[in-house]
């Protein structure tokens, strides 16, 4: 991604801020309050209090982002509008991405959102399957932790619509990771990347429910905790591509 929309954000709140407390100052101390605004610092005057807000509102507390394809189905459909918390993993400075404020650590069977590893100016979203330390294996299109197997619970075979069809036929299962209860997708028949991998310290293992379709931790690694952007909770809406517009089923949906 070429355009950094946290960088000129920033930069578009330092230098509103600064044109119009310039002014400010300038204006007290040569007793010129009265003196109409010039038509920079006028559009700074108006401007400013609105980016603070967006950069405050974005960089600490939620940021809106769109699924682009389809490695989360069927959780998270293309078209799917989310929200992601930006502090529930701890407080960070925007642009420096740098950690202020220690709060929570993901949990297995989170949804975060990360800057990938071998491009961190593109953003990913997966799941998060293994904690620091753990051993993480998939052998035959099934997850294990720590040398044990994690419960599967079959539920037929995926329908979806729009571009969503795609997938229409891949077997869907319940997956229970932790205290998480959700659903994944598996294409017989599409060979799998298998293994076993240690989690480092301070990273994360990370897969798509679209288990089949996903570029994930199996091919490039695990996470650094230094690229973690957020944890997805909510749907805010759908669009769905085509000529269906707006799905309003899947507005409000809390995300697990």
């Amino acid at each position: 991604m070429d355009f950094d929309f946290e960088f000129f954000l920033l930069s578009g709140t330092v230098v509103s801020g600064l044109i119009w407390g310039g002014w400010l100052l300038w204006t007290r101390k040569a007793g010129a309050e009265a003196r109409q605004e010039p038509l920079v610092v006028e559009y700074a005057h108006s401007f400013f209090p609105v980016l603070l807000i967006v950069l405050l509102l974005r960089s600490f507390l939620v940021e809106p982002f769109r699924i682009p394809s389809g490695s989360m189905m069927p959780t998270l459909l293309v078209g799917d509008f989310i929200l992601v918390n930006k502090y529930t993993y701890g407080i960070r400075l925007p642009v420096l991405h740098t950690k202020v404020v220690e709060l929570s650590e993901p949990r297995r069977g989170d949804i975060v959102v990360f800057r990938y590893p071998n491009d961190p100016s593109v953003d990913y979203i997966k799941r998060v399957v293994g904690l620091p330390g753990d051993r993480v294996a998939y052998y035959n299109k099934h997850l294990y932790i720590n040398g044990k197997p994690v419960a599967l619970k079959p539920l037929g075979r995926y329908v979806g619509t729009g571009d969503n069809q795609r997938y229409n036929g891949s077997l869907m299962y319940e997956e229970t990771l932790g205290q998480v209860k959700h659903r994944i997708l598996i294409m017989e028949g599409r060979p799998s990347v298998e293994g076993e991998y240690v989690v480092p310290q301070g990273h994360y293992f990370v897969m798509g429910d679209n288990r089949d379709n996903s570029n994930d931790s199996r091919y490039w690694g695990p996470v650094p905790e230094a690229n973690l952007v957020g944890r997805a909770f909510f749907i805010w809406m759908h669009w769905e591509p085509g000529n269906l517009g707006v799905v309003f089923d899947r507005i409000g949906t809390v995300l697990e």
